[in-house]
């Protein structure tokens, strides 16, 4: 069904109400947001999270399976945008064969590896995040690619290519957030049913070339476990969410972006991150998702069922 649009007097309302809500914070202009590199089960790996001044803990994290052959160097200002509504992102080069080819190919075994890494990272002494981490809280960011691997996570199955061995979702993934993704099959009609244990929500560039919005919308309505969302950006296109258009490495869109990439990458991160807090469980993120969101962001269109 589609988001309802409030009022402007409602709107307004809960706009000055949402306010409090820890989007990128006051305290991350006056001190630098935290960002390190580290390795999660041997695959080198960025980290990005509001900084230590923020009064914030218990920070839950969130992994960003990248796009085949994307380099995680290329998602550094959506994975900052991202940390900075509360969250630990970690983003992993998970380097692999499939078909014969060696490439950034993530798999669905990536989630336990970070809880595990999570738990590590938390106790470590010399941590940046020592003890502000929910080691209990893992939440799925994917890129094409990468946000097919973690479609199928989300259903318990081993999907191949995007599952090299059995790999069941750990017990602390609680939802899932994907751009540019969609479970249609090469050349085929239709979308099988997602068997979701988690809450999904797609974002979709209206302009993607290489993932079309037509994929995303039979997607998001064979999604079958409640709440989901779709959300489409205005002009974004397969590669909205990364640092600059067609990363090397990665097969170009041939479709052109027609809004700013600082504006695709700030909506992107903004719809997928209050998706996420809003399933965490934060009631204030949920007045904004549910309530104002799609009233007030004229970048973006909505729609959802919870």
């Amino acid at each position: 069904m589609r988001a309802v649009r409030a009022t402007t007097a409602v709107a307004a309302a809960l706009a000055l109400a949402t306010s409090v809500l820890p989007a990128a914070s006051a305290a991350a202009d006056e001190d630098a947001p935290i960002a390190f590199a580290t390795t999660v089960n041997g695959d080198p790996a960025d980290v990005y999270a509001p900084a230590a001044s923020d009064i914030r803990t218990d920070l839950p994290v969130a992994l960003l399976l990248q796009g085949a052959n994307v380099s995680r160097s290329a998602y550094s200002a959506y994975a900052r945008a991202v940390a900075g509504y509360g969250f630990v992102v970690v983003v992993p080069d998970h380097r692999r064969v499939i078909y014969g080819q060696s490439g950034l190919f993530p798999e669905e075994a990536q989630a336990s590896w970070t809880v595990a890494w999570a738990r590590d990272e938390d106790a470590r002494a010399a941590s940046p995040l020592k003890g502000r981490i929910d080691t209990g809280s893992l939440v799925l960011l994917g890129h094409s690619f990468g946000g097919a691997a973690g479609l199928a996570l989300t259903t318990g199955a081993c999907a191949p290519p995007f599952c090299a061995t059995p790999a069941a979702a750990p017990a602390e993934l609680k939802g899932a957030a994907f751009f540019g993704t969609n479970n249609s099959p090469p050349g085929g009609s239709g979308n099988p049913p997602v068997a979701n244990t988690v809450p999904v929500a797609l974002v979709q560039g209206t302009a993607d070339g290489l993932a079309a919005p037509a994929a995303a919308q039979g997607t998001y309505e064979a999604i079958q476990a409640q709440p989901k969302m779709l959300v489409s950006v205005t002009g974004a296109n397969h590669y909205g969410i990364t640092d600059a258009q067609n990363p090397a490495g990665a097969a170009p869109d041939p479709s052109a972006q027609t809004v700013t990439q600082e504006t695709s990458v700030k909506a992107s991160a903004r719809w997928s991150a209050m998706f996420l807090r809003t399933v965490l469980g934060d009631a204030w993120s949920g007045v904004w998702l549910w309530g104002v969101g799609d009233a007030v962001d004229p970048s973006v269109t909505v729609q959802h069922v919870r």
